[in-house]
């Protein structure tokens, strides 16, 4: 009956034209009130914002994964290696303009293949998680918990995450690709000559990518009362929004 009585009040908050997100909120947080709707426990806020990051991490690869999930999103492009941006810009001015955009192109497609791999990687991280950590969380800032994920297993995720975007960046091409480059370049006469890890670049930018994804599905938890896809999660956010 609670369930049934929240969907159909959220159902008549969003049909009215002039309603906000803080309509819906105090709409549902009344209905929450009025059928038994109990103070979050420790154990509770711990297991919501798991829950809000897998959530967020699984919407986020799902995105990330898709044609053009990165080569497409202005936020997530990965361009030419910063370090040796003199590369493209002496290889264009000779004419070499379309190697360098099809190498580019194919360095996304590694990353939106590596994606798909990202859920089990991330979920994994996210068990660490203490009651402590979680309730600074709940009440930190928009992106507190993604934050938090950055901070605590940047290393471990790079480490299980470089095998992963290697063999992409194999399947796709852009290894290879990346290799004509910088030779085509080396052999231009009085450049200095260049041969960064692309591995690293890839796994970095990929990664980053992610985070920025997982940022976005966190705020809109957070913001958003139709996000709260759970139960759980409707009661640990509204707990924050009180707060």
């Amino acid at each position: 009956m609670r369930k049934l009585l929240y969907t159909s009040f959220v159902a008549l908050a969003l049909g009215a034209s002039a309603c906000t997100v803080a309509d819906v909120q105090r709409t549902m947080d009344g209905v929450l009130a009025g059928t038994g709707g109990l103070p979050v426990t420790r154990d509770e806020v711990a297991a919501g914002l798991k829950q809000a990051l897998e959530v967020g991490i699984k919407s986020g690869s799902n995105q990330a994964s898709q044609v053009d999930g990165y080569y497409g999103n202005p936020l997530l492009r990965i361009p030419f290696p910063e370090d040796v941006q003199r590369v493209e810009n002496t290889l264009r001015k000779v004419g070499l303009g379309n190697e360098v955009d099809k190498f580019i192109l194919t360095l996304n497609r590694g990353a939106e293949d590596a994606a798909r791999s990202a859920v089990p990687v991330f979920v994994d991280a996210i068990k660490q998680m203490t009651i402590a950590d979680a309730w600074a969380i709940l009440r930190g800032d928009d992106n507190a918990a993604t934050e938090y994920l950055r901070r605590t297993t940047s290393q471990q995720l790079y480490d299980k995450f470089n095998p992963i975007i290697v063999n992409s960046l194999e399947k796709t091409n852009a290894t290879r690709y990346y290799t004509d480059i910088v030779n085509q370049y080396n052999k231009i006469p009085l450049v200095q000559e260049v041969n960064p890890d692309l591995d690293d670049y890839a796994t970095k930018k990929a990664i980053d990518g992610l985070f920025v994804l997982i940022a976005q599905e966190e705020q809109n938890i957070r913001e958003n009362p139709v996000a709260r896809t759970t139960d759980l999660l409707r009661r640990v956010f509204s707990q924050q929004d009180k707060s």
